[in-house]
């Protein structure tokens, strides 16, 4: 089959262009950007075409699969027209900027009966999965408190034009600043590892250091903490930013009744289990994703194998949409003052 790729910037070079091309059955990428540079650049690196419009892509009879890689205020038009022309759809994070094009997302995804993937892509990685099947397992009792964080030296750096003018400092284009590039991952995967809902937050914002092109203080949050609750009464911090300049931190800490899980905290091993007699157990399981060391995140070969096998993905819309309610209720507890409770 052929595969679309909808938005060429970094996302689509680094992450969904080189895995559609090494997954064994997809056959060619066709590239659509409202930049055409962009997309015949992508076209030229990875042996494909170039569409001269996202009609053209969609009616497309023999591509099945499509990567919505535009920025996020784009998603609910790219996403819904390809899955209601049947199209398997991978969405990137966050799924949309407000609950109801989530809804209208997944409403599409229901009406066509095709596949919907989001990539929050930390569900994927075989540290993350090892951390869940230990919870799981029991072996450690259950997780009473955890902390997360994700952050690195800002989306100017990652983007394809290296500019402070990137759409990620625009408030009508990524909606949530780093709260929506790097804290859905982290609040997503805390729904992920613990099998358990964030029900209420309270957080602080600020546009601490970041400056668009004019040199004007950014218009959306370059760093936000948070404290949470989920619904089986486990507590956690979360710290997101854009401001870590001398190296990423992606990691995360549950604290058990029996003992610690470490995750991307150790610099020799992934994953650092620690009982509560002192015993140490060390898994070395694979690099860590980050900015500057790309690797296969295992997210096309998993959402190829949902269309061709019909199961359920591991990171559905339903799943994303509960994720972005989390989203939304930290910034507005952020903008409020007030702790929020989440509505399901």
């Amino acid at each position: 089959m052929k595969a679309g790729i909808i938005g060429c910037g970094s996302i689509a070079r680094f992450r969904h262009a080189p895995e559609y091309k090494a997954n064994e059955h997809i056959t060619e990428i066709v590239f659509y950007d409202r930049n055409p540079e962009r997309a015949e650049r992508l076209a030229a690196m990875f042996d494909g075409t170039v569409a001269g419009s996202v009609d053209d892509l969609l009616e497309d009879p023999d591509i099945k699969v499509v990567s919505d890689c535009s920025s996020n205020e784009n998603h609910p038009i790219f996403s819904t027209q390809a899955l209601l022309h049947g199209k398997h759809v991978l969405c990137e994070k966050p799924i949309s900027l407000t609950v109801e094009d989530a809804s209208k997302i997944i409403d599409a995804q229901k009406k066509s009966g095709t596949v919907l993937m989001v990539d929050h892509n930390q569900r994927f990685t075989r540290a993350h999965q090892k951390a869940r099947e230990i919870v799981q397992s029991g072996e450690l009792g259950k997780v009473l408190t955890f902390r997360t964080t994700f952050g690195h030296k800002g989306p100017e750096h990652w983007g394809i034009n290296k500019s402070n003018a990137t759409w990620f400092f625009k408030k009508e284009r990524s909606g949530f600043g780093v709260a929506g590039d790097l804290g859905i991952h982290k609040l997503d995967l805390i729904h992920y590892l613990l099998e358990d809902d964030i029900v209420k937050i309270s957080a602080l914002q600020g546009a601490l250091d970041k400056v668009d092109e004019q040199g004007k203080p950014i218009e959306v949050c370059d760093n936000i903490v948070a404290t949470m609750q989920t619904k089986k009464g486990c507590l956690g911090t979360a710290c997101f930013s854009w401001t870590y300049y001398g190296e990423e931190d992606n990691s995360t800490i549950l604290y058990c009744e029996k003992g610690i899980i470490k995750i991307y905290h150790h610099p020799d091993y992934q994953l650092e289990v620690i009982h509560s007699n002192g015993e140490k157990v060390h898994y070395q399981l694979e690099k860590m994703q980050t900015n500057d060391v790309q690797t296969n995140t295992g997210v096309i070969n998993a959402f190829i194998d949902c269309v061709q096998s019909g199961r359920k993905p591991i990171a559905s819309g339903e799943d994303a949409l509960v994720s972005l309610r989390v989203v939304l209720a930290m910034l507005e507890s952020a903008e409020t003052g007030h702790a929020i409770t989440i509505s399901s």
